[in-house]
């Protein structure tokens, strides 16, 4: 009876890995699929997070100076922003020249942009991350961002857990401008404030 030899365990960390956000991008997909740009642009309460039009037609994020309740309820669009936000910064930081910031990631404006960016990242992810060995899994050689000195294998954990943490609140957000039908969007200012009528 030929014997049944099983992966090294270093191999087994890596095919976790990528069925966990592989699990995750499909959670993703799943409350990406049909959101529409009014969606995006509707506010759940009147002060929270939220992206703003300038005059140049760029489109940029509010960014929270604390981490607390009162600051309000983020919209669908800051929400998809910060997904793209933090996935170009661990791929630039982990794989590129290290050097994009916070301020020069912009939302791109519409939900069919939301869907190509975030498809465009995944993309790239998932080719950086497959190849990598065991050794390159361990080393710290590559941890950059959003923290130092760990395990490349932990930055792969952490953007599984941060995907799956967005796309929940993306579906409760949708939940919730599901239910609000008389809440119409009529005017985007160059603030980017919405008026809404009732």
């Amino acid at each position: 009876m030929s014997k049944v030899t099983n992966p090294p365990m270093s191999d087994e960390a890596r095919s976790y890995l990528i069925r966990q956000l592989e699990t995750a991008w499909k959670l993703t997909l799943f409350h990406l699929d049909g959101l529409t740009t009014e969606e995006c642009l509707w506010r759940p309460a009147q002060q929270g997070l939220y992206v703003h039009q300038h005059p140049d037609g760029r489109w940029y994020a509010d960014w929270p100076e604390r981490e607390e309740y009162d600051i309000g309820p983020p919209g669908i669009a800051w929400l998809t922003w910060h997904l793209g936000f933090w996935w170009s910064m661990v791929l630039n930081h982990s794989f590129g020249d290290g050097t994009l910031t916070r301020e020069q990631v912009l939302w791109p404006g519409h939900a069919d942009g939301v869907r190509e960016w975030l498809n465009q990242l995944q993309n790239e992810w998932r080719t950086a991350i497959e190849p990598m060995t065991a050794d390159e899994l361990r080393s710290h050689q590559r941890t950059r961002w959003p923290f130092s000195d760990r395990p490349f294998g932990d930055v792969i954990a952490w953007v599984n857990v941060e995907l799956v943490k967005n796309a929940a609140e993306i579906g409760y957000a949708r939940f919730l401008y599901a239910v609000q039908p008389h809440l119409l969007l009529t005017d985007i200012s160059s603030a980017g404030t919405p008026q809404v009528e009732e």
